[in-house]
């Protein structure tokens, strides 16, 4: 998706215009698929991913086929616009995959337990809050994922912070904020994949662009909790030595592992294609697996002797199925697990699905009758970003789900950004800064039930301490008023 061939193949595609649809009929099948993600979410909660979101989807699509059909839109037009956007996601298909992979070869070789080993030591009491948020931080661009950062050390830190008198919500807010920042900006992390996938865009630019607004919003963020850090009195000690003991014990843990990461900054850094990039440091962490870490390779496949046979089908199974390094802390069970290539089948079955409904949105020139709607609505630039944050937010609340507060403006909106000469960058960063961290601030939204039930705080509680994830919105709304580095579809980035 990344490539040359395939971003030429974007900008060659056909936005149909249908003159016999009007606004409120292109309308129906959004609203449509409100209403019936907002009911699915309502009784499946969190088990709404595992496959009914995706059919409703398809329902969403069968009534923006059947809204065509009334308008004089043909079958074939509108699957020849599925397959022009399954064809356009067909290498962000592909990266999800391979970040499954390495996140596989990366848990056996111990560089995601290294990265969790060394963050959790420069812990300090005496800046807890502020410490929880880079430990959090860390740990969550290392695994791609927010829940387990707070399922695993955000537990623990919410019990060290209550030892030392510090109150839940706090602690949480702390926790989260981090939490977020890492799974927002990590390759492993599935919005951070989806989110250039539905705008457009290439996922290492999505990620270097979202610097621009994540960075100050961090900075921020960490200088209020050191201010609430030093206004608060705390007492006792944050022992984390159990949990390193721990990590030592499952995982021969060595400086020498980030070489891994390292080499692939650099191949990131000098624009090595993304899908080449995690390809070698897929097999890297492979290598080093089989070095480092041979009892653990053994104990993927319960095999007694390291041997080619045995360490082929560890590393095999580590990059494709559901993988766990033994540990005897419960705190770092969750943790120690990877789904590998499995693992991302669930986004990718979401992103098709999203796609069937997009392209029939397309076909039936829904999506530009919308489009032009919001163009006419959002008067400035700063009023496009405005709507898309509007609309992130509304389906957060709405639908109860992040990854379709990402799905739907991006495929809405796209049409939009690229009619303003706005770069897909600029899209999919908006969808992140309002679609992916607010979630966990809506109580009934899946993330928001998730973390509450997992931290034991209530979203009321921990809500404003939630400092990153509900300024993150207003920092890149900040950005679109002032015209701060808004770059261009066409030449160079604005100042």
């Amino acid at each position: 998706m990344q490539d040359k061939d395939n971003q030429e193949f974007r900008q060659q595609e056909n936005i149909v215009v249908n003159k016999e649809l009007n606004i409120w009929e292109a309308l129906i099948p959004v609203f449509a698929l409100v209403v019936m993600l907002a009911y699915n979410v309502f009784v499946f909660g969190d088990d709404a991913l595992s496959g009914s979101n995706q059919f409703i989807l398809l329902l969403g699509g069968a009534v923006a086929a059947i809204v065509g059909f009334l308008n004089k839109v043909s079958y074939k037009q509108m699957m020849d616009e599925v397959a022009e956007n399954v064809r356009s996601t067909s290498g962000a298909l592909l990266i999800l995959l391979m970040v499954g992979a390495l996140a596989g070869t990366w848990l056996v070789s111990g560089i995601i337990p290294a990265m969790i080993y060394y963050g959790l030591q420069i812990l300090n009491p005496t800046i807890f809050l502020p410490a929880s948020v880079v430990i959090c931080a860390i740990i969550s661009v290392a695994t791609g994922s927010s829940w387990t950062t707070a399922a695993t050390v955000g537990i623990a830190l919410i019990g060290i912070g209550e030892a030392l008198g510090i109150s839940l919500g706090m602690s949480a807010g702390a926790v989260l904020s981090g939490a977020y920042f890492g799974d927002k900006l990590s390759p492993l992390s599935d919005t951070t994949n989806l989110a250039p996938a539905m705008a457009g865009g290439n996922l290492f630019d999505h990620i270097k662009y979202m610097t621009i607004t994540t960075v100050p919003t961090i900075i921020v963020t960490l200088i209020v909790f050191i201010i609430i850090g030093f206004s608060i009195d705390t007492s006792g000690s944050a022992d984390v030595a159990s949990i390193l003991t721990s990590i030592d014990a499952s995982i021969n843990i060595t400086p020498l592992l980030f070489i891994v990461p390292i080499v692939v900054i650099v191949l990131i850094v000098k624009k090595t294609p993304p899908l080449m990039a995690l390809l070698i440091g897929s097999l890297l962490g492979a290598v080093f697996a089989l070095i480092f870490q041979p009892e653990v390779v053994m104990s993927v496949t319960k095999a007694n002797t390291l041997t080619f046979e045995s360490g082929y089908k560890g590393i095999l199974k580590a990059i494709t199925q559901k993988t766990t390094i033994p540990t005897s802390n419960e705190i770092l069970s969750d943790l120690f697990k990877s789904k590998g290539m499995e693992g991302m089948l669930n986004t990718i079955w979401l992103i098709i699905c999203a796609m069937v409904f997009g392209g029939i949105m397309d076909g039936i020139g829904a999506l530009s009758k919308i489009s032009s709607a919001l163009l006419k609505m959002a008067k400035s630039t700063f009023g496009l970003f405005a709507s898309t944050v509007g609309s992130c937010l509304a389906l957060n609340v709405t639908a109860s789900d992040q990854y379709l507060a990402i799905v739907i403006p991006g495929k809405m909106f796209k049409k939009a950004y690229e009619d303003r000469n706005l770069a897909p960058e600029n899209l999919s960063r908006t969808l992140e800064d309002s679609g992916t961290v607010t979630s966990v601030l809506i109580p009934w939204n899946t993330c928001g039930a998730y973390h509450s039930g997992v931290l034991g705080v209530s979203v009321g509680e921990y809500f404003m301490y939630a400092i990153f994830n509900w300024l993150s919105p207003i920092m890149t709304l900040i950005f679109a008023a002032f015209s701060i580095k808004i770059k261009q579809l066409r030449g160079k980035t604005a100042a």
